[in-house]
């Protein structure tokens, strides 16, 4: 098993799971003849994420292909007089191909994602879980909290 971040060689896959990860857990699910321009808008911001600096896209890898997957966005905040402004990482689309899951890959991929975030000094991850992932994050060290605020628009 390799993790890494992905690379340009990874788009068209990650393309496609983030159509099948949104088709899996939809009820309503999005028809195929929707994928075209589905692929191109989402493979022109992958572009644009992976030259960026500001995303972070880790992949666990098995046997050449990738089937396991987190992005990371970099949140940078207002610096602070009298103390270091790190910036924390919003984490989004992690999502593990349905054959493979089961198998700790996931945990793995965010064990990875840990480290590297704490040798990067980010202050702290984040994540909005839906209702069927709060276990599955919760294995992972992660605690609800109820801080933020919103407005929906």
């Amino acid at each position: 098993m390799n993790m890494r971040l992905a690379g340009e060689q990874d788009i068209d896959k990650l393309i496609r799971m983030r159509w099948d990860f949104t088709n899996e857990y939809n009820e309503e699910k999005v028809g195929e003849e929707l994928y075209e321009d589905f692929y191109k808008e989402c493979r022109s911001f992958l572009l644009e994420a992976m030259k960026g600096g500001n995303w972070f896209i880790w992949v666990a890898e098995l046997d050449g292909s990738v089937i396991s997957h987190i992005y990371l966005e970099l949140i940078h905040k207002v610096p602070r007089p009298g103390r270091k402004t790190n910036p924390f990482v919003y984490m989004t689309n992690v999502y593990t191909v349905r054959e493979h899951r089961g198998n700790q890959i996931g945990s793995r991929l965010m064990k990875e994602i840990e480290a590297w975030s704490k040798q990067q000094e980010h202050e702290f991850i984040i994540v909005w879980p839906s209702e069927w992932s709060i276990r599955f994050y919760e294995r992972n060290g992660y605690s609800l909290c109820n801080d933020p605020m919103e407005l929906n628009l």
